[in-house]
């Protein structure tokens, strides 16, 4: 069924590859990711790709421009030796909150970034939870955009078998869309915190939205970078009377203090996804990390046996069936 399909992992997410390899049952092929002297990146398969299905899996993380070149460079390796479609898997699209110029002369880097995609050769794009769904116009290939709400409800619905005290969160007004449907899935209230944000990275909480006074939130996001905003969050829903919080995000990227905000006392629990490997410091028992494996090798065997994209989340249907149930 998979003879012709091929999956390599540059330097990105060498676990989250295996793990995926495994459940297709097939070996993640060899490549070479080196560097000359004077920093250029060399990227090239140790076998032949000719008129194969290639998937290459690299999120665009820390350090994002240097894992957004070893992705082209190799699709550009791959195109040269003939493959016969290469599809990228790109769990954690890098760039993507440089969407839209807010002041002028400001680049859209986001849309820079999906052209270099597509000259580079790249057929298809497989990627979770874009920061802006708008985006996936900005390609001129494919794209499948999944969503990991699905895992995380789920998670959440195992976790939490008596919900009359849960409320999901919105961290922002950008986010509701996001917790509304975790909200749902829980069959619990939602609330939003109402924050204005002054520049990047730094935002001030002015109002919550809705009722969390005795309450055991989830706060519901896309991403964490510095964690200002979810920290500032948390500091206003203990100040309105929360019982505890936990949080929950597709992308952990947690850079510069997010690690001392995340594993501050505000929050009882911080869930994730592999999109992104777990920095070191994160590596603790508040910090739980769920897989996207079986969601993305699923999309993978679809794409490659022309079954539909969309009814890979069939693996976490029983939550809803739960609820037909009680």
């Amino acid at each position: 069924m998979l003879d012709h399909t091929v999956i390599y992992s540059l330097t990105a997410n060498l676990e989250l590859t295996e793990e995926i390899a495994n459940i297709l049952g097939i070996n993640v092929s060899k490549c070479i990711v080196s560097h000359f002297a004077d920093g250029e990146i060399l990227c090239e398969p140790l076998d032949t790709v000719r008129d194969k299905d290639v998937y290459i899996i690299q999120s665009t993380c820390s350090p994002v421009t240097e894992h957004l070149f070893e992705i082209l460079i190799f699709a550009d390796a791959l195109k040269r030796g003939s493959a016969r479609q290469i599809n990228l898997v790109v769990p954690y699209f890098g760039y993507a909150r440089q969407d839209r110029k807010s002041k002028p002369r400001q680049p859209i880097t986001s849309r820079l970034v999906a052209d270099l995609i597509k000259v580079a050769g790249i057929d298809r794009v497989i990627t979770v939870d874009l920061h802006a769904p708008q985006i996936q116009g900005f390609f001129s290939c494919l794209v499948d955009e999944l969503t990991a709400i699905p895992l995380i409800a789920d998670y959440f619905w195992k976790q939490n078998p008596n919900r009359e005290d849960l409320v999901v969160v919105s961290p922002d007004h950008g986010g509701v869309n996001r917790a509304r449907k975790v909200a749902e899935k829980l069959n619990v209230p939602l609330a939003i915190i109402d924050k204005r944000r002054m520049k990047p990275n730094e935002a001030e909480v002015m109002n919550i939205v809705g009722n969390v006074e005795g309450k055991h939130c989830i706060m519901i996001d896309d991403m964490v970078d510095t964690g200002g905003s979810c920290y500032a969050g948390a500091q206003a829903l203990k100040k309105n009377g929360a019982k505890s919080i936990k949080i929950a995000c597709t992308h952990p990227v947690f850079s510069k203090n997010a690690a001392a905000r995340m594993l501050s006392d505000f929050f009882d629990e911080v869930v994730v996804t592999n999109s992104i490997p777990l920095r070191d410091e994160m590596k603790v028992d508040k910090v739980k990390v769920l897989s996207l494996a079986p969601m993305l090798a699923k999309v993978i065997e679809h794409v490659e046996t022309g079954k539909p994209v969309s009814v890979v989340y069939d693996i976490y249907n029983h939550v809803d069936n739960d609820k037909k149930n009680c």
